[in-house]
């Protein structure tokens, strides 16, 4: 077994550099490297939490699709970056306040979760309070 202690960073093909940085930075993320955007290297964005994510670009198809999630054909790769949230009601008031769409939405056992597209319908998941989905999956499938 591998000795993981953490995620160290996801990276996020993006089409718009300007947009894709004004919507991470809308919510809390920092541009604190440009690493040759335009050769397709990482611009490095950093949460105040902690959570760093690489926008990676620019994408030279299918720009604003997402085909991991949106067409018929499944394709293997990561499909959404969930993260969580202190709170799940003040994080949907600033969703909405700032008019991004909730695309999709679950309750269970009390966690309650809200899901987001960036502009180019890449997918984050907010997890609110409560048990981890892990769990909440775990005791679900095997009572």
């Amino acid at each position: 077994m591998l000795d993981i202690k953490n995620f160290d960073h996801i990276g996020i093909r993006i089409s718009d550099r300007d947009a894709s940085v004004a919507f991470y930075e809308l919510l809390g993320f920092q541009m604190i490297a440009d690493g040759g955007y335009d050769k397709g290297h990482p611009l490095v964005m950093l949460h105040p939490s902690g959570i760093n994510i690489n926008l990676l670009g620019p994408a030279t198809a299918k720009a604003g699709e997402n085909v991991l999630m949106d067409e018929a054909k499944k394709y293997p790769g990561i499909t959404h970056l969930a993260v969580k949230v202190k709170d799940a009601e003040a994080t949907e008031t600033f969703v909405i306040e700032n008019s991004i769409e909730i695309t999709g939405r679950r309750e269970f056992r009390g966690t309650k979760t809200i899901f987001i597209r960036d502009l180019d319908r890449n997918v984050l998941e907010f997890v609110g309070p409560g048990p981890s989905v892990a769990q909440l999956i775990a005791e679900h499938t095997h009572g």
